[in-house]
């Protein structure tokens, strides 16, 4: 019995989102700042109808149902892009406040910036576990899932390269890469 109800409700949904689905993607569509927000808006849509098959009306008014559907998570993706650019331009501007550099030490940044732009993604990373996060080589090693040992070989080799490239982009300066055994304090 339960069986026959679904296949039941599987042939009523089918059959609705080929009579409904064009008029519901056209209705995200001119709707959503792109094609993709549309199709999640679309998506969603059926998700719930499939939910709710048993609220769902027969014939036309299961299409204008639908179009009610559409707009309610359409409502509720505008509420989430709004959330989202008002939480982004908060934490644009605590980020601003909080590490932005003095103008006068401006130009120096920019030196180390674009050296920074000519290292590898692994080297910039371990870098910046390093210096931003103030990780030690312990614990770099356990972020990558490397030893110990390889993180401080990595990350002597990142100094190093970061050295030449900051001569590059800085050519009156000369920098010493730190030793791969610091010693103990």
């Amino acid at each position: 019995m339960d069986e026959q109800v679904e296949q039941d409700d599987r042939s009523r949904f089918e059959a609705v989102y080929r009579r409904t689905y064009e008029q519901i993607l056209g209705y995200a569509v001119r709707r959503c700042a792109s094609p993709e927000d549309a199709a999640d808006i679309v998506a969603e849509t059926y998700v719930i109808a499939w939910r709710r098959m048993a609220e769902l009306p027969p014939g036309e008014a299961g299409r204008l149902w639908l179009y009610g559907v559409a707009r309610r998570v359409l409502a509720n993706h505008r509420r989430g892009e709004r959330r989202r650019a008002t939480r982004h331009a908060e934490l644009t501007a605590e980020t601003e406040h909080l590490y932005a550099a003095a103008p006068a030490h401006r130009g120096e940044h920019d030196g180390v910036r674009e050296a920074m732009d000519l290292l590898s993604d692994d080297d910039r990373e371990l870098l910046a576990l390093s210096v931003w996060e103030e990780l030690d080589p312990g614990e770099i090693a356990e972020v990558l899932g490397c030893s110990r040992n390889a993180a401080r070989i990595r990350l002597h080799r990142a100094r190093k390269r970061f050295a030449r490239a900051l001569e590059r982009t800085r050519p009156s300066a000369r920098f010493e890469a730190r030793p791969l055994i610091e010693e103990s304090r």
